[in-house]
């Protein structure tokens, strides 16, 4: 084993390693006692449901991790990498059909692997809970649509960098960039209106308080609001979320139909005005030129490595390729991609701060948003005493008691306050 062999099997180690500990921890902190400030909210029997369902979660992902390492393994050092390259090089295609073929057939097979996986988080785990609304029929069309949708959309970006690495020399790195974030940035404003109507329903809230309540409180933080969307989320899960998407004049807010059914009028506004305050903050903007930056850095990155030689041997692999080279850095960016999602998870946990205080100071009904924060841990059966190693490295949000605290604290600085 060279020096690339060794990096790369100690990240893939340490990382196992470090999300097992993480889940032996979170474990551990599962408190059988019902925090005080979910009396009445949570009664014992659904408290206890839901640390059961932390709990299966948790043994599943000790499963499918495990599996997972165990294929990564016996793939690399049984040399699975040569075996295919030689494979499809004996097809004589073009360089940059036979790189399509050698990274798609190693995605379907992961996929086809995770498949049972996935059924079985869907159909057993889920339905056991009373969460899983996914018929057998839905369940294969969003296979299918998701199949084709990442052989059209990926594939032309794929046969575009790997062009670009073939005959464009040294400043194949920064035509890859360009090429990469103006394709991503045409994704996310198409995607609320062309790819995300192929998975779910979306229509736009009917006439009647809600929307007047909700019409009103965008005018009053001067928020450029047409229209908010309800989206059938029942038709998967019964779990209740909404989210931001897009941007320009494509840029919408969606709410579950679950949330809507659960919540009252001033709760449903206090989540949306929590979700403007991502907009408001700039949240959006710095996610998207952080993503631009980081994905400069690695296609730099990648050009120094993609054609080192060491790193082939790595693998077992006897010749150079660029298709190759992509997925052998890949494994060899992980440490730096692991300790960028912690610090990006650090940053979304501030954003998510932020983003209540915003919410509190412009609809100044604190209480309110705290209900409608509870119900929406009530109704996911969220872990509310997760372990702050857990959260340090898998949270992307606050525990929901470090988001109530914050709240009430804003809460009482606001004189006209509806506590």
């Amino acid at each position: 084993m060279n020096i690339y062999a060794i990096i790369i099997l100690s990240t893939i180690l340490l990382e196992f390693i470090l999300d097992l500990a993480a889940d032996l921890f979170n474990l551990k902190a599962l408190s059988p006692t019902l925090p005080q400030e979910f009396t009445g909210h949570y009664d014992a029997e659904k408290y206890a449901k839901s640390q059961r369902y932390t709990r299966v979660n948790t043994y599943f992902g000790f499963v499918t991790g495990t599996f997972d390492l165990v294929v990564i393994l016996v793939f690399w050092f049984a040399g699975g990498f040569q075996y295919l390259d030689g494979l499809v090089r004996g097809w004589n295609l073009h360089a940059i059909w036979t790189g399509l073929i050698y990274i798609g057939i190693l995605v379907f097979v992961k996929m086809v692997l995770s498949l049972p996986f996935s059924i079985y988080s869907t159909f057993v785990i889920e339905e056991k809970f009373g969460f899983n609304r996914t018929t057998v029929k839905t369940f294969v069309l969003d296979l299918l649509k998701g199949l084709l949708l990442g052989i059209l959309l990926g594939g032309p970006i794929l046969a575009g960098v790997l062009a670009f690495f073939q005959y464009a020399g040294s400043l194949a790195w920064l035509y890859c960039w360009i090429a990469v974030t103006l394709f991503s940035l045409i994704i996310q404003y198409v995607a609320p209106t062309w790819i995300m109507p192929l998975f779910n329903k979306f229509k736009p809230i009917e006439d009647g308080e809600l929307k007047e309540r909700i019409m009103a409180y965008a005018q009053s933080v001067k928020y450029s609001l047409k229209e908010v969307m309800i989206m059938d989320g029942s038709k998967r899960s019964s779990k209740s979320n909404a989210f931001f998407t897009g941007f320009g004049k494509n840029k919408r807010i969606a709410l579950f139909d679950t949330l809507v059914e659960r919540h009252s009028v001033g709760e449903l506004v206090a989540v949306l005005a929590h979700e403007i305050g991502h907009y408001k903050k700039k949240h959006i903007l710095k996610g998207m030129v952080t993503g631009i930056l980081h994905s400069g850095v690695m296609f730099f990155l990648l050009s120094l490595f993609i054609s080192n030689k060491d790193l082939f041997a790595a693998f077992y692999v006897k010749e150079v390729s660029i298709y190759a080279g992509l997925l052998f850095f890949g494994m060899l960016y992980a440490p730096i991609e692991m300790i960028l999602s912690i610090f990006m998870n650090i940053v979304s946990r501030r954003h998510e701060y932020e983003a209540d205080r915003f919410a509190v100071e412009t609809t100044r009904e604190p209480e309110t948003f705290v209900t409608a924060l509870k119900k929406l841990v009530v109704d996911n059966l969220s872990n509310l005493t997760p372990h702050p190693f857990y959260v340090f490295f898998n949270y992307s949000h606050p525990p929901v008691l470090a988001r109530i605290q914050a709240i009430r604290q804003v809460g009482v600085k606001l004189p006209e306050a509806h506590v």
